[in-house]
């Protein structure tokens, strides 16, 4: 008897997106110079032609299946207009006021635990790693969801580059701070700016990702330009945006939303359907464009890549 054991990134075939529409859509990205989607998308949003941005010609990235391809995937307008960024705002339009972020020039400052500190600029960062596009879930804290893809590289390229010591047991990464701009920032109530860190093993996991595309196009303002972190396994409030410093350290940092509500944010950050936040359930979770709510799974699908990670660390808060 022929037993097909499911991995936990697979769901039932009728939900998934034919590959002949998908790669038809890619073909016309390439052919038009901007996804049919967009034609749907608010003319704010359309008005960032990709002409605009220097690495626009990077895109889209070659596909890496390998982690799996999670469907069905969410619309393109859903995505780039239902934002959490908190420095801009705490509704869900802040896609607006984003806009008005510049991100370019953008220099990422590399400190810490490393052979020689440095800074460097984001097209100059572009030109030394190899981008591709991972299709990935996406699950916030508050229960909604996503599946989009990714542009980027892995973290491990980063790493490799800013040449950490030996002795470095995190990697810790910070927003930009601009009040002029992020005009959230001007509440003192919070521990600008917003800071997240990885353990250095699991920074160098295969799935830790730095995203700096979206859609086959470079990272729109409101979802975290120019680059971000995309750490699939771990609830959103993980994946910090607009990253301006890299930083390697001896000692577990503590993080914006830990250094909040340390109750209800830990560190590690881990989705599992069973540890429910303390004011709510996180068994379930309501897909972006879908008035139906769907089981949520462990490492939200991705047991099977980082589940290792922690064997030995079950002692701590690992999943909330």
């Amino acid at each position: 008897m022929l037993i097909k054991r499911t991995k936990g990134w697979e769901l039932p075939e009728s939900r998934a997106t034919s590959e002949s529409h998908y790669l038809n859509r890619r073909t016309m990205v390439r052919a038009m110079g901007f996804g049919a989607a967009s034609i749907a998308l608010p003319a704010q949003l359309r008005a960032q032609d990709k002409s605009a941005d220097p690495s626009a010609g990077l895109y889209p990235g070659r596909r890496n299946d390998k982690y799996g391809v999670p469907t069905p995937m969410t619309a393109e307008k859903l995505a780039t207009t239902y934002n959490n960024f908190y420095e801009f705002g705490t509704d869900k339009s802040i896609w607006r006021d984003a806009q008005k972020l510049e991100v370019r020039p953008w220099t990422i400052k590399v400190g810490g635990l490393v052979e020689k500190p440095f800074e460097i600029g984001i097209d100059d960062l572009l030109a030394k790693v190899q981008l591709e596009e991972r299709v990935y879930r996406h699950r916030c804290v508050e229960t909604w969801s996503m599946i989009v893809p990714w542009s980027g590289f892995p973290v491990r390229s980063l790493v490799e580059l800013c040449k950490p010591l030996s002795s470095a047991k995190f990697i810790v990464m910070k927003t930009l701070s601009k009040p002029s701009v992020m005009r959230e920032q001007r509440d003192l109530l919070y521990p600008w700016p917003y800071t997240e860190g990885l353990a250095m093993d699991e920074a160098m996991n295969d799935l830790a990702f730095i995203a700096t595309g979206l859609y086959g196009k470079p990272m729109p303002k409101q979802n975290g330009a120019p680059l971000r972190l995309v750490a699939p396994w771990k609830y959103g409030f993980k994946n910090v945006k607009s990253i301006v410093s890299v930083e390697f350290t001896d000692t577990k940092p503590k993080t914006f939303w830990e250094g909040l509500q340390s109750s209800e944010y830990g560190f590690w950050a881990n989705v599992n359907p069973e540890v429910a936040h303390p004011r709510w359930s996180q068994a379930t979770e309501k897909p972006l464009g879908s008035d139906q709510r769907i089981p949520t799974l462990l490492y939200n699908g991705y047991a099977e890549f980082v589940a290792s990670l922690y064997a030995n660390r079950k002692a701590e808060k690992l999943f909330m």
